[in-house]
């Protein structure tokens, strides 16, 4: 039986290096987001575009990136609730069947995602009905990204698999080495340091694409090696019962994925008609929230992990109260963070670009984002939750109800009734408070008990 300090501090020691782990993950983005921002004048002289249309165009390709590896993150769903079973049951075999059998579908999806994207990137970045600029920018981002599919493929299910099994500290330490690797050459390749010839957004993509090929071999080496149980020993073949059971898991994931980032164009795509400052505010409120919603990630990730160790354990009642933990942590956590985005909001975003127009667009909504924190850390872990016990559809259907029953159709009445970019946070910070509170009331009714991964 597990004591409540004990329980406790074991929540805490799986969800702070996963906190870690997905803060260093969001920043080989945010890092590029900062750099492009803060492009030097000369730099900008010789590219021939501003700070404003670099940053919406970085963030406009970073969108549509993350839009096509949706199968890697639904694969990693699925190795995850598999191989925390595996760990609850100390079935080993299972768990490394698991992983071998997702890295397969993954190096597949990415082979074909490569293809498309390498010919299609502009096609791609014109959904965002952006201007001529801005997407010819995006374009060029997303296209030297595509080189990197395949190593964040395999990062991506690798990591994925370590945290099912327990394991969040070595995904920590691979994410380390690539945002190191990230920072160092962005820093060299945006602005031109050191009298290298100025890159610009270029420049970005090929340090985030370097880091996540340096982060896929590391991760590839650890699993050679053995991690939490896992150990890549032979030959990876085929093996059609495993790959049906991940995608049981992890397809609906990967449809509540695209039914978000679907209304995410939708979505973008009204407030690029705001403009490029308007958009460039709403990128870097979007960047600045990312980094304070992640102890909501973290502990959702370590909610996950514990909730199917226990059930594999056949101990669904230190399921739930690992579960109630987790949101006591992590809500404590985002009233600090929500609290900080409300009160010096100016501060926060002068970090991140010189424009003071941009600066002056972001304030509000970055305060509305504030407001919301605690709705999205109670999201992240109660749909957590639910995704280790194996039900995944929930959170599927929570987006279809949340975001496009509510998100979009209030983003479009509040820009018609001219309440512009401040309108727009609103609806999407009640978007997610919704996605709370479906998650929180399926959860308590207990289903995900009797799951079957």
């Amino acid at each position: 039986m597990i004591t409540p300090i004990e329980r406790r501090k074991r929540v805490f020691q799986l969800a702070m290096p996963a906190v870690s782990e997905q803060i260093l993950n969001t920043t080989v983005g945010l890092m590029d987001v900062l750099l492009v921002g803060r492009l030097p004048a000369a730099a900008a002289a010789v590219l021939g575009y501003s700070s404003a249309a670099a940053l919406a165009a970085t963030g406009l390709a970073n969108e549509m990136y993350w839009t096509t590896i949706l199968l890697f993150m639904a694969i990693g769903t699925g190795c995850t609730a598999l191989t925390a079973r595996a760990k609850g049951a100390h079935d080993r075999e299972m768990g490394n069947e698991a992983l071998r059998q997702g890295l397969l579908m993954g190096l597949i999806s990415a082979i074909v995602m490569m293809v498309v994207v390498m010919f299609g990137a502009h096609t791609l970045m014109s959904v965002y009905r952006a201007d001529a600029l801005v997407t010819g920018l995006g374009a060029r981002v997303l296209t030297i990204l595509s080189y990197a599919l395949i190593p964040t493929a395999i990062g991506m299910i690798g990591m994925a698999a370590m945290r099912g099994a327990g394991d969040t500290r070595m995904p920590l330490y691979i994410m380390i080495a690539v945002n190191i690797i990230n920072v160092g050459l962005s820093y060299l390749l945006i602005g031109g340091a050191f009298g290298l010839t100025p890159l610009g957004v270029e420049g970005a993509a090929i340090g985030a694409a370097v880091a996540r090929t340096v982060g896929a071999i590391a991760t590839i080496v650890v699993l050679l090696r053995g991690r939490a149980g896992l150990h890549l020993t032979r030959w990876v073949a085929p093996h059609l019962d495993m790959m049906r059971r991940i995608i049981r898991v992890g397809l609906p994931f990967a449809g509540e994925q695209a039914v978000f980032q679907g209304a995410l164009m939708v979505f973008l795509g009204m407030i690029t008609q705001l403009g490029t400052n308007a958009y460039a505010a709403h990128n870097v409120v979007i960047r600045i929230e990312s980094l304070s919603f992640l102890p909501g990630w973290g502990y959702g990730i370590a909610a996950s992990a514990l909730v199917g160790q226990a059930l594999g354990a056949k101990r669904p009642e230190e399921a739930q109260a690992a579960t109630t933990e987790a949101f006591k942590q992590t809500s404590a956590l985002m009233i600090v963070l929500g609290g900080i985005m409300v009160l010096v909001p100016g501060f926060l975003l002068r970090l991140f670009i010189f424009d003071e127009s941009v600066v002056q667009a972001g304030i509000v909504p970055l305060q509305i984002a504030g407001v919301f924190q605690i709705g999205m850390g109670a999201n992240f872990v109660y749909s957590g939750a639910l995704r280790g016990a194996g039900d995944t559809k929930w959170p599927l259907y929570t987006k279809i109800i949340a975001t496009w029953g509510l998100r979009l159709p209030m983003s479009y009445l509040m820009l018609q009734w001219g309440y512009g970019l401040n309108g727009v946070w609103i609806a999407m910070g009640l978007d997610f408070f919704i996605q709370a509170v479906l998650a929180y009331v399926r959860f308590r009714q207990g289903n995900w008990r009797t799951m079957q991964v």
